[in-house]
């Protein structure tokens, strides 16, 4: 999971030759403190009574520029929505079927066993996904 702060973020901007807009910020810092891998229509919806002025372009482009950077994930599914993940260490997409419902699973057997797969490759990942699907609870008791 990434976890910067405003000076760390605001440096890799620099670095880049962006500039770290309030806007920007809020979308990252949204993103960095939920769990259930946001659609860019929920981010918008979550920010738009605190930045009235915040439109769905500047949120696109802003996680579009997020995972360019390589502090997000986008990741599609069947449902059609992209979603962001800013977790971007070797885990496990927990997938419900029915509402689509995402959540992250780490068991910890999953990181030392990445390692050593990783280490038998002749190139460096440049990422890593992995879904497991099912239905939630929450689901199977509607059934």
């Amino acid at each position: 999971m990434i976890n910067l702060n405003t000076e760390e973020l605001t440096a890799i901007f620099r670095k880049y030759g962006l500039k770290l807009t309030t806007q920007r910020l809020a979308i990252f810092k949204l993103i960095i403190s939920r769990k259930d891998h946001p659609t860019t229509e929920q981010i918008y919806e979550a920010l738009k009574s605190d930045y009235p002025t915040i439109s769905l372009g500047t949120i696109y482009k802003t996680l579009h520029l997020l995972q360019e950077l390589g502090l997000i994930q986008e990741l599609g599914f069947s449902e059609g929505k992209i979603r962001y993940d800013p977790n971007l260490e070797p885990h496990i997409n927990m997938v419900c079927t029915k509402c689509g419902q995402v959540n992250d699973y780490e068991p910890k057997s999953l990181k030392p066993l990445w390692k050593d797969m990783v280490s038998k490759l002749n190139f460096e990942p440049t990422g890593q996904r992995i879904d497991l699907y099912y239905i939630c609870d929450k689901c199977k008791k509607k059934e």
